[in-house]
Parts: C-alpha cells; sequence; structure tokens
C-alpha cells in the first residue's frame, strides 16, 4: 500500500493567501508602474463578489493587469525564487511543518495540490520538501512565455479532486493502491476531503469546521 499524503497550500500551510501577494510581490519589482492599475483591479474583484465572473477569470485578469499579459521564463524565475524564500521565511505555520515531516518519516509521499498557480507554489513546495505538486497552470505558448491564461482547470473544489485523479492516473496509482491523508482549511475542498480516507480539517473556518464535526474527522489547528 502506498501512502500518500496530500495537503492544501493556502491558509493550511501559510498564514495567508500566496496569489496576491505574489502578484504584487513581482509588480514592485518587475513593473512598479502596473500600479496605475489597482483601480481595474477592484473593479474586477467587484465583478467576482457579484458573481459575474468566476474565479478562474478573477486571476487570469489580476495577472494580466498586475504581471502581464506574457512573462518570459528568464524575467519569471528571479520573481518566483524571491517570493518563495519570503514566504517559507515568514508565511508558514511552524506546525504545518512539524506535520510534513512526520509524514515524511512515515515514508508517506508528499504531494501539494492548491488552487495557486503552479508557476510559483512548485518553489514553495519544493522549499518545503514536497515530492509533488498539483496546481493551476499557466498556458505555455510556442516562445515559451507563460500566459496569464490557465491551462486547463483552476485547481480548486471539485476540479482539485479531478486534478488529483489524473496526476495518480498519470503516475499509474490505482486507487486500491493507496492510503491517503488529506489536509486543507476550507470546505471547497468537500470533494478530496470525502473521497480521501484520512481527512483533517485544519485551521478550519466555520463552515468546515461544521462539516468536520458532521463527518467526524479530526480538527487540528496550526495557527
Amino acid at each position: 500500500m502506498i501512502e500518500l499524503a496530500i495537503y492544501d497550500m493556502d491558509r493550511t500551510i501559510t498564514r495567508r493567501a500566496t496569489y496576491g501577494p505574489f502578484l504584487a510581490y513581482a509588480l514592485r519589482r518587475r513593473a512598479p508602474w502596473r500600479i496605475l492599475f489597482l483601480p481595474a483591479v477592484l473593479c474586477v474583484s467587484l465583478a467576482y463578489a457579484l458573481k459575474l465572473i468566476d474565479r478562474a477569470r478573477l486571476k487570469e485578469i489580476n495577472q494580466t493587469l498586475l504581471l502581464g499579459r506574457h512573462i518570459s521564463p528568464a524575467h519569471l524565475a528571479p520573481l518566483v525564487a524571491g517570493f518563495a524564500e519570503h514566504t517559507e521565511r515568514t508565511n508558514i505555520h511552524p506546525g504545518a511543518l512539524s506535520m510534513i515531516a512526520q509524514d515524511k518519516a512515515a515514508g508517506r509521499r508528499l504531494v501539494l495540490a492548491t488552487a495557486s498557480y503552479k508557476l510559483y507554489a512548485a518553489e514553495i513546495g519544493r522549499r518545503l520538501g514536497f515530492d509533488d505538486i498539483i496546481a493551476t497552470n499557466s498556458l505555455i505558448g510556442l516562445d515559451a512565455r507563460v500566459s496569464a491564461k490557465i491551462d486547463g482547470e483552476n485547481c480548486y473544489g471539485p476540479a482539485k479532486l479531478r486534478m488529483i485523479l489524473a496526476w495518480m492516473a498519470a503516475e499509474g496509482l490505482k486507487r486500491d493502491q493507496v492510503h491517503v491523508r488529506f489536509y486543507s482549511d476550507h470546505a471547497s475542498d468537500a470533494p478530496a476531503f470525502e473521497w480521501s480516507d484520512d481527512a483533517f480539517a485544519v485551521n478550519a473556518h466555520a463552515e468546515l469546521r461544521s462539516l468536520a464535526r458532521t463527518q467526524g474527522w479530526p480538527i487540528l489547528d496550526w495557527r
């Protein structure tokens, strides 16, 4: 039996969400003049709050506004490295590090499954010792530039479970061959919680805390 420990990232491992801070970090270092687009970002956020656009489109538009429609790997690499180092240093729950270490010591394969963009989540995951990364992918052009356009699904809600299953299929892992531990802070991950063998509600908000009590899932606090 293969043991998997699958972790959400934002507000599960990290204290705060990472997508907005990544854009702000990149904005300051790459093109500070794009701060002029902040009113447009606020309008886009309002459109999302009013359910005029979905979460994936929100992310695509905001990245276009603050980072650009395309960015070369050479320009992206130092931004990713710097942001990942900053995140590891300032935005990780000590309790998460302890559990990651315990799972690794127990021989579990560590998988990060996050709605954050793989373009920076992969480096954060690497620094934290994860073996595999499942995250929202960016469309890569023929010129190798990274696009603001999402490639496939935004790794959120039911899509996260679909992407986990697709990853397992690509790795040749069958469900009856694995034992899955799943950690997340948010009720949007209910499909993955219900699918897993051991579900842990971590730093849970009220909705997830209520769901966890109903389902009998352990509630952990790494804050």
